[in-house]
């Protein structure tokens, strides 16, 4: 029986590192993607024979799309049999593939070689993104009215919609979206250089403006004592073998932030809409800079469960791999919650904006040396740190996010609780 190798993302096929007809091993890497932010490696799902490569370089990929069939080597031998079935069976029903209202196309804008795989499904004019939430949902996209252009259905359309709804003939008028930022002529002259925006720039406009848009945030600041945590942090690495990942600061934020949810599981929730997604494991995205611009998210999974050294060692490898512009899908997709840390850079303090449907995100500043009353009344220098959580109002409020921060800052000014 073929294995589909499917793909969980949108992104523009780069290449095939394997031919039809060679052997694969679960986990090898069979072909590359460009997604919006970074070059991912996309892996074999079983042992076996590549047999087939439903698309092409260039071709531009929505998530749920089979790009290629993986099977035993008896059915590489007839190749003509296993394109039919190629043809006739969709993928399995744990990966169901989405289908678009448009054959993939070339990077170019060419249209990709028709393939069965890339079939276009059902006429309704949707979105990959707003059809794979329909699909989670079990809503039908026939009751759904579209307010993306020419009526198309998106992501929005499908999460605020409300079970029991008239079809779109029947609704009431939808109300009139946030204006658009006018247009503006493009400057020219010999002191302007155009400069084209990259994929990835474009995305992270459009995810912002999006969330900015649609996501009431709100902020709650707060200073912690980080002596304690650096103390702690360098005892850590003085303890280490040579040649083992060392402890940062971030890996110790990232733990504290995953024990907090623990104790605040409606801020690892998803924001649906009419209901909420509380998510029973807590993912850590962590904000990575890369080094050709733009920013990538990956992801520490299991971060409250994982013992600190292996989360140091985890993230030291996923970091390198967002900066080498090799991610894997698991390395970017999943995540319930994000810190960006811009104390690096000297950064004092600042506000983050929320990745949709997350609930919050968390900025971190830098540690820095400050004047501080201590508990006699004296006058000495301390070391401090603002956090400042940006919170979805629609999930939370005020009152719960300062609990938040105030569990937070026990476990950083208490750091030992990190090791438990």
């Amino acid at each position: 029986m073929s294995n589909p190798i499917t793909l969980n993302m949108d992104g523009t096929l780069l290449n095939w590192l394997k031919q039809v007809g060679e052997a694969v091993k679960a986990g090898e890497v069979v072909a590359e993607v460009e997604s919006d932010k970074a070059t991912v490696e996309i892996e074999a799902p079983a042992d076996g024979v590549l047999l087939q490569q439903a698309a092409q370089p260039g071709d531009s990929l929505s998530s749920g799309m089979v790009i290629g069939l993986i099977g035993a080597p008896a059915e590489a031998a007839a190749p003509a049999q296993t394109e039919a079935r190629a043809v006739a069976a969709p993928a399995p029903a744990a990966v169901p593939a989405v289908p678009t209202s448009a054959p993939p196309k070339r990077a170019n804008g060419a249209p990709a070689a028709p393939t069965a795989a890339l079939t276009p499904g059902a006429r309704i004019k949707a979105s990959p993104l707003a059809r794979r939430i329909a699909e989670e949902r079990g809503i039908d996209l026939n009751r759904v009215a579209g307010t993306g252009p020419g009526g198309r259905i998106v992501k929005e359309d499908v999460e605020n919609f409300q079970p029991g709804a008239a079809a779109p003939a029947e609704a009431a008028p939808q109300p009139a979206a946030l204006a658009a930022a006018p247009a503006r002529r493009f400057p020219e002259g010999p002191d302007i250089e155009a400069v084209e925006l990259t994929t990835m720039r474009k995305r992270i406009a459009a995810a912002t403006v999006e969330s900015k848009q649609f996501t009431p945030h709100f902020y709650v600041t707060m200073e912690l004592d980080v002596e304690p945590l650096l103390a702690l942090r360098q005892q850590l690495n003085d303890s280490l073998p040579e040649g083992a990942a060392k402890i940062t600061v971030n890996d110790l934020i990232v733990k504290a932030v995953a024990l907090t949810l623990r104790q605040f599981p409606n801020l690892n929730s998803h924001y649906y809409g009419d209901r909420l997604a509380r998510h029973q494991r807590i993912h850590v995205g962590i904000a990575v800079a890369l080094p050709q611009g733009g920013l990538i998210n990956v992801v520490a999974r299991d971060a409250d469960q994982v013992a600190l050294g292996t989360l140091a060692a985890r993230n030291k490898e996923l970091i390198a791999r967002a900066r080498d512009g090799k991610v894997k899908p698991d390395d970017v997709t999943g995540a319930t919650f994000t810190i960006s840390n811009l104390g690096p850079y000297d950064v004092e303090h600042f506000v983050a904006i929320i990745n949709p449907p997350e609930a919050g995100i968390l900025a971190v500043g830098a540690a820095r040396q400050v004047p501080v009353v201590k508990p006699d009344g004296t006058l000495g220098v301390g070391t401090r740190m603002k956090v400042t959580i940006s919170v979805d109002h629609r999930v939370s409020d005020g009152a719960e996010a300062a609990q938040f921060l105030r569990a937070f800052k026990t476990l950083i000014e208490n750091p030992l609780r990190l090791l438990v």
